[in-house]
């Protein structure tokens, strides 16, 4: 399938640079097929599901990953993606043409990697040296991993520490966030339970390589990033029950529903799940887990902008994206929302 297909024109001054506050105050978007488009509020979700259905959180926790650093005279920047064991991790690295087997990267706070190994697309393995855990040295050597299109345009802060992380987070390994648990606070989860909404958690440590761009000119010949997740075998029970009573399961960000749909067999039950998983999901996908999303808006040509097209058609997307465009709806991780009810 042509990537252009999946491409619009997207206003600057629309990419959020800041959350909404209070976080349920942003604006959310309701899609359902064959209905008009209804702005709405996202502390107005209580009004916009039904009881019995479940909203499924993502719970990983983001942790600094992004590290800047020497070897010897080159500045080397990394971000990490994607843990291998203990000590190990795959990073994307700036500057990386500098970079040789064997050199030693040293990083504020006396932070030290050995850079072991080259992926064949340009990432390295990490090697973290000393006995502290690698998640000690990253809280006093690392930033938190803005996306580029915010940390283009403002520095870093002690906000985004804040900010950048859900509710739910629980479970250290992301280099990004579940962006679209952003919006939720206590009160509008007390609400949801009230209103006879409930949800549950699972886990996928979100990779770096969700900013990356498509590169490709056709879907076939993008590759996606691993990233690894774990669903348990009590979560997977609840959640067919859930489907079983006449519920609904609503993944709230594509990273719940891309773990949902890679744990799903042919007969639509979810099982447990532990391991990685590279799903990519492009238009003519039948979903067998989910009946709804919660989603930011994504960057055109991108794996999400296909996905959330997957879910409700391309040109009812394109036509999704028109009116948020046009009303003026803030893009991105920091973003409005949209629920997607196919």
């Amino acid at each position: 399938m042509r990537v252009d297909l999946f491409d619009f024109e997207l206003p600057p001054e629309l990419i959020a640079l800041r959350p909404a506050r209070p976080r349920d105050s942003a604006r959310i978007l309701v899609a359902r097929g064959g209905e008009p488009l209804a702005d709405r509020h996202v502390r107005d979700l209580p009004d916009l599901l039904r009881p019995g259905d479940v909203l499924v959180f993502n719970d990983t926790r983001v942790i600094p990953a992004q590290l800047e650093g020497r070897r010897g005279e080159a500045r080397i920047g990394a971000t990490l993606h994607k843990r291998l064991d203990l000590r190990r991790w795959q990073a994307f690295v700036r500057n990386g043409k500098r970079l040789r087997e064997g050199d030693r990267v040293e990083f504020p706070a006396d932070v030290v990697a050995l850079a072991e190994s080259r992926f064949e697309d340009g990432s390295w393995t990490l090697r973290f040296e000393g006995e502290e855990p690698v998640e000690v040295l990253l809280e006093r050597a690392g930033r938190m991993p803005l996306p580029p299109y915010i940390a283009g345009k403002r520095e870093t802060d002690e906000n985004d520490r804040r900010d950048y992380q859900t509710m739910f987070a629980a479970q250290d390994g992301a280099v990004a966030a579940p962006t679209a648990a952003l919006h939720f606070t206590t009160e509008l989860v007390a609400a949801l339970d009230a209103r006879g909404v409930a949800h549950e958690t699972l886990t996928l440590h979100v990779g770096a390589g969700t900013f990356l761009p498509v590169k490709a000119d056709d879907t076939d010949d993008h590759r996606m990033h691993a990233e690894w997740g774990r669903i348990d075998a009590a979560t997977a029970d609840r959640l067919n029950a859930v489907r079983a009573n006449g519920g609904r399961l609503i993944a709230v960000g594509t990273t719940s529903l891309r773990l949902l749909e890679s744990a799903v067999d042919p007969e639509g039950t979810i099982q447990p799940f532990e391991g990685d998983t590279s799903i990519f999901i492009t238009p003519g996908y039948r979903f067998g887990a989910i009946d709804g999303l919660m989603t930011n808006f994504h960057l055109p040509r991108s794996t999400l902008f296909m996905l959330v097209s997957a879910l409700m058609g391309t040109e009812a997307m394109q036509a999704v994206y028109a009116h948020a465009i046009a009303e003026k709806y803030r893009f991105y991780s920091y973003g409005d929302s949209s629920l997607l009810l196919p």
